[in-house]
């Protein structure tokens, strides 16, 4: 992802993520703070038809929707999804199953020892494909509502 892919990528969170609206600071902050873990899909034709912000951070405590960081804790005991949007056309292609070794091995490499991501949309049983397992974290139980009741904090061990 560069600077100029910003707005595409905004357009593709508003289709895709309607319900967890996110102002552009944040996926500016995002890429500014982790460039590497912060990755688009392009069609053949050049056109965005996804994305990945992803990041080092704390264990059982993923950031509130639509909050800066500020900058990244060193160490960071976990790797941090924080969202993994794909248009339509994209889906069913295998892109977001492909994409899981290359940010493992970002988090390997950043002396992460989990993966963390927040389950939206009902998309629990596609993350469980993935590695990823439920966490019960009761501080987090407000945090999680504020998504929606479906949501949940899963976790892969690296």
């Amino acid at each position: 992802m560069q600077r100029q892919d910003l707005p595409a990528v905004l357009q593709i969170a508003a289709e895709v993520h309607p319900d967890y609206p996110e102002g552009e600071a944040v996926f500016a902050e995002r890429l500014a703070l982790f460039a590497g873990g912060c990755l688009c899909l392009a069609t053949r034709g050049g056109v965005l038809a996804g994305y990945v912000l992803s990041h080092p951070w704390h264990a059982d405590a993923p950031p509130a929707l639509d909050t800066l960081l500020q900058r990244l804790p060193a160490p960071a005991p976990a790797y941090y999804l924080h969202d993994l949007a794909l248009r339509p056309l994209a889906r069913g292609l295998g892109a977001a199953a492909r994409v899981m070794p290359l940010l493992a091995a970002q988090a390997e490499a950043a002396g992460c020892r989990e993966m963390a991501l927040v389950a939206v949309n009902g998309s629990a049983g596609f993350w469980a494909r993935q590695g990823f397992d439920v966490r019960d974290v009761p501080a987090l139980k407000a945090k999680l509502a504020s998504y929606d009741t479906q949501a949940r904090f899963m976790v892969r061990r690296l």
